[in-house]
C-alpha cells in the first residue's frame, strides 16, 4: 500500500505544478502532458490503495491500477489536446480600423462599434477630445479590449 501512496502523492504534486506553473512535462511534442501524467498517477495510486485495502491480491492491485490509469491518461490527454487546440489565435491589431461611436466618447468613457470583419462586438473606448454619439472614429491605440480613438472625417 505504501508504494501506491507514494506514487499518488508524487503524481498529485506533478499535477498541481502543471496546473499552477504550466506544463513542466511535455513528452512527444505534446502527445503526453504533465497534467495527464499527474492525473494518471493519482488514479494509479488511488485504485491501488482501494484494491489493497480490500485485501485483494497484490498483482490485481498493480494490474487494475495500471489499466485504469492508462485509460484515464488517454482521456485526459485527449481533453488537454482539445482545449489547447481550441485556444484563440493571436490577437489582431485594431489600429487604423474605422467605426462608429455608439455613445458619446470622452477621456474616461465611451463605446464604439468597429467595421472590421472580425469585430462582432462593441468595444469600450476613450478619446482625448470629446466625440459625439454617431460620429465616425478611427482606432489609434489598443489596450487589451479597450481602444483609444479619434474622430475620423471623410477627407482624412
Amino acid at each position: 500500500m505504501i508504494v501506491f501512496l507514494v506514487i499518488g502523492i508524487a503524481a498529485l504534486a506533478l499535477l498541481l505544478l502543471s496546473l499552477l506553473v504550466g506544463e513542466i512535462v511535455d513528452l512527444g511534442d505534446g502527445s503526453l502532458s504533465g497534467t495527464s501524467l499527474g492525473v494518471g498517477g493519482v488514479v494509479f495510486g488511488s485504485v491501488g490503495v482501494i484494491v489493497t485495502a480490500n485485501d485483494l491480491p497484490t498483482w490485481v492491485a498493480y494490474v487494475g491500477s495500471l489499466v485504469v490509469a492508462v485509460v484515464v491518461v488517454l482521456v485526459v490527454q485527449r481533453l488537454v489536446t482539445h482545449l489547447r487546440d481550441s485556444e484563440d489565435g493571436t490577437p489582431v491589431s485594431l489600429v487604423g480600423v474605422q467605426g462608429t461611436a455608439t455613445t458619446a466618447i470622452d477621456p474616461s468613457r465611451g463605446e464604439v462599434s468597429l467595421d472590421a470583419a472580425h469585430e462582432l462586438e462593441r468595444r469600450l473606448a476613450w478619446s482625448e477630445e470629446p466625440i459625439p454619439e454617431g460620429a465616425r472614429v478611427v482606432v489609434l491605440e489598443q489596450s487589451g479590449s479597450k481602444v483609444r480613438v479619434r474622430r475620423h472625417f471623410a477627407n482624412d
